[in-house]
């Protein structure tokens, strides 16, 4: 097995001229051809489809509300790792040599955990903000305005680059100073055992934990607010609808968690089941920034606003003067 796995790889030199460059593994083997064929598509739509998220809410005045403010918080986190983390990590992947020097190796790892980590704390927010839409439908437009939803955005993005900057400082890999390389050439950020465990908890189980406790409440008062709309559906029809929109919301934000945790779960089952961990992990690459670009899809699957938004942006009638007053929900009350 050793034998052929070597054979696999042609070893080169990252800098031939300088007599201490990392040897550098040129990956040739197909499966690793047909990983950097799928992860650059996955890099493509990643940026396509959040980008067209975030044209969608930030130009049509209909879609100016806290929820869709959230979900264009998280496409511009999600867009971030498309734009620049997937193909950062290709790049490492297709020959393990790092060219851009080492400040840009500690940068491009803080913005690269940067963007995952607000990803997931704006996840959290659209949790609650569904728990409070669904627990007090009454009392939300006054209780959560978009205002205040930009207050938390911006409170959660900057929690998240504390975190991080803590995070590589104490990891060795945020001062060019802390960064020690065996080679010229080299860009891999070793993370303690004991950070991996605080991050295990940090990032992942606490945030979790809040987001399964929130939707499990959202699912059981959407039940019971299911089942008087229905006693009364004819009286309130104005309200069904109303109580119909957000039961849906909840229940398509609910499968967002449900991928975002699918993704995570096996970076995590691996990343303790060895002593340190490298940027480099295959699983980090294949499960963590596959779940940038299923969000948006989701979107497009249950949301009618994004698919005729869509439609507007195709055919540019996005420059019409009047465009933003577009109407995107004729049913919307």
């Amino acid at each position: 097995m050793d034998k052929s796995y070597s054979l696999n790889f042609t070893v080169q030199y990252c800098f031939p001229g300088n007599n201490a460059s990392c040897r550098k593994q040129v990956r040739s083997d197909p499966a690793y051809i047909f990983l950097f064929i799928f992860l650059s598509c996955i890099s493509v739509c990643t940026v396509i489809l959040n980008l067209l998220v975030i044209i969608s809410i930030s130009h049509f005045k209909q879609l100016h509300t806290p929820t869709n403010l959230l979900i264009l918080s998280l496409a511009a986190a999600d867009l971030l790792v498309g734009i620049f983390g997937i193909p950062v990590k290709i790049t490492q992947l297709r020959d393990s040599c790092w060219y851009f020097g080492e400040t840009a190796c500690s940068v491009s790892g803080i913005i690269i955990n940067y963007s995952i980590s607000a990803s997931l704390y704006n996840l959290v927010l659209i949790a609650v903000d569904r728990y409070i839409a669904v627990s007090d439908p009454l009392h939300y437009p006054t209780r959560i305005t978009v205002c205040k939803t930009s207050l938390f955005i911006v409170l959660s993005w900057s929690l998240s680059l504390l975190y991080i900057t803590i995070y590589f400082y104490f990891n060795d890999h945020l001062l060019q100073s802390q960064i020690i390389t065996s080679c010229y050439g080299e860009c891999v950020v070793i993370l303690k055992y004991s950070w991996i465990i605080v991050d295990l908890v940090v990032s992942f189980l606490a945030p979790c934990f809040v987001i399964v406790i929130l939707y499990s409440i959202i699912f059981n008062a959407a039940k019971r607010q299911a089942k008087a709309v229905r006693a009364v559906r004819l009286a309130l029809k104005k309200h069904s609808s109303s109580n119909s929109s957000e039961i849906k919301a909840a229940k398509t934000l609910g499968l967002v968690i449900f991928v975002y945790l699918s993704c995570w779960i096996p970076f995590y089952i691996s990343s303790l089941s060895i002593e340190s961990m490298t940027t480099a992990s295959i699983a980090w690459t294949v499960f963590v920034y596959i779940n940038s670009s299923l969000n948006p899809l989701m979107y497009a699957i249950f949301y009618p606003w994004f698919k005729t938004s869509v439609k507007f942006i195709v055919s540019c009638r996005i420059f019409e003067s009047s465009s933003s007053s577009f109407n995107l929900i004729p049913d919307h009350f």
